[in-house]
């Protein structure tokens, strides 16, 4: 993997205004850096991510200050790696989706103590993924990138090409050549260039990775790679917005789907951070990862016990969750093994059966990755390793219409004539 030295983004970092954020932070070994385009520690090799500085808040008035911002992700810009006039740019201004009170998938479940939908279906582009590139486009401004690219399972390439069509910057974005059908229309309607790699996500990733190194990647903002620390905290949005919306307290359980490990990780990084403000009363909380059986490698290791995340070959029509080696993996372990929650997964068969069960009970139409969430929260009650009388929180992270072929046998109940007749013979009275 090619790693940009800190040594070349210092000026850059030294002008850079990104609110509260203070340095960059290695998660393994502590060190820290200045603010740049930098993804790797030079001391050793592992992931940086922003480091806040949040002692000059005051919790009353850090509340009221969010309460009165923006219906989106930017009223929560003083948590933010954002410049404070954030708001005044051209972006699309994702977040603040519905938080659904799911009585009745509740009762199909038998869950008495509340469950909930995070529904982010709701988002510019569909999907969650806006969140995250809102945050990764205003590290590209500030550091002054031209292209906006990315590696994608579809999602993240449609998020990448509308956010960069409406700040103005040139998009490329790389996917495996095999995506669905309308993830490839919907990323390459916004007019940026869309590359098909022969390969899977990881031959993607790898690639862009090179890329970066190479004169050819100059000036190019890759949002998961070069700008992976600010992109990441787009999915910290998440828990403020859950824990706001739940009158600004913790949930007691959350099923998150797993592709890179990336936003479990930072859902409990946002937790954490709405403790230690005093914006939420300290309590233990679950946080339980769900993957496609077809592509589980972090539940294969949790449920082996093992620290270590050993690679797998993507096979499981849940593409967008289709990371055979997680970046993020050990980190989700070492998460759900903390909070005394767990990782499973579920087949693609119950994959679609959950998809249509959370559209039949609450008007959902969630993609494969909230088929796979809602499959898992199933298998976790139905185990006993989930409590069903406590508060549960299922994320739905994208819209079920990019994902058809999976629901592609679902049609008409019967084809009749235009008569009352017809509509008789054909049982429907």
């Amino acid at each position: 993997m090619a790693v940009q030295t800190v040594a070349s983004t210092t000026d850059t970092a030294n002008s850079v205004d990104l609110g509260p954020a203070a340095a960059l932070s290695c998660r393994e070994c502590g060190h820290r850096v200045p603010l740049g385009p930098v993804f790797a520690c030079e001391e050793c090799f592992g992931p940086l991510e922003i480091a806040y500085d949040f002692s000059a808040y005051d919790t009353e008035e850090l509340r009221k200050r969010i309460e009165a911002g923006p219906a989106n992700i930017w009223r929560y810009a003083p948590l933010l790696p954002v410049p404070a006039d954030v708001a005044t740019k051209p972006n699309l201004n994702p977040g603040w989706t519905k938080l659904v009170q799911a009585d009745n998938l509740a009762r199909e479940l038998g869950v008495t103590g509340g469950l909930y939908v995070k529904d982010d279906s709701g988002n510019p582009t569909h999907s969650f993924k806006d969140r995250v590139v809102a945050q990764a486009l205003e590290a590209a401004r500030a550091f002054g990138f031209t292209t906006l690219s990315c590696s994608s399972t579809g999602n993240l390439a449609g998020a990448v090409g509308a956010a960069a069509a409406r700040a103005g910057f040139r998009s490329c974005v790389f996917i495996p050549h095999d995506l669905e059908q309308g993830k490839i229309v919907m990323a390459a309607v916004y007019g940026g260039e869309l590359v098909g790699i022969e390969g899977n996500y990881d031959d993607v990733n790898r690639f862009c990775s090179e890329l970066i190194g190479d004169p050819a990647g100059e000036g190019w903002g890759f949002v998961n790679v070069n700008l992976r620390p600010y992109y990441a905290e787009g999915s910290k949005t998440l828990a403020y917005e859950i824990c706001e919306q739940l009158g600004w307290r913790l949930p007691d359980q959350l099923v998150v789907p797993i592709a890179s490990g990336s936003q479990l990780t930072k859902i409990d990084k946002g937790l954490q951070e709405l403790i230690k403000l005093g914006l939420v009363e300290d309590k233990p909380y679950k946080i339980f990862g769900a993957q496609a059986e077809g592509c589980s490698p972090v539940s294969t290791a949790f449920k082996a016990g093992h620290d270590v995340v050993r690679p797998q070959k993507p096979n499981t029509i849940a593409k967008s969750l289709a990371i055979g080696n997680p970046a993020d993996g050990p980190y989700v372990l070492d998460i759900a093994r903390r909070t005394g929650g767990a990782v499973e997964d579920v087949t693609d068969a119950q994959v679609v059966e959950a998809i249509k069960l959370l559209a039949r009970t609450e008007g959902i139409f969630a993609e494969t990755a909230g088929g796979v969430t809602v499959g898992v929260t199933k298998k976790l009650i139905e185990s006993g390793a989930l409590d069903p009388s406590l508060t549960t929180v299922v994320l739905n992270t994208g819209d079920g219409l990019k994902t058809l072929d999976a629901v592609a046998g679902t049609g008409l109940t019967a084809t009749i004539r235009p008569s009352l007749e017809s509509f008789r013979e054909a049982g429907l009275v």
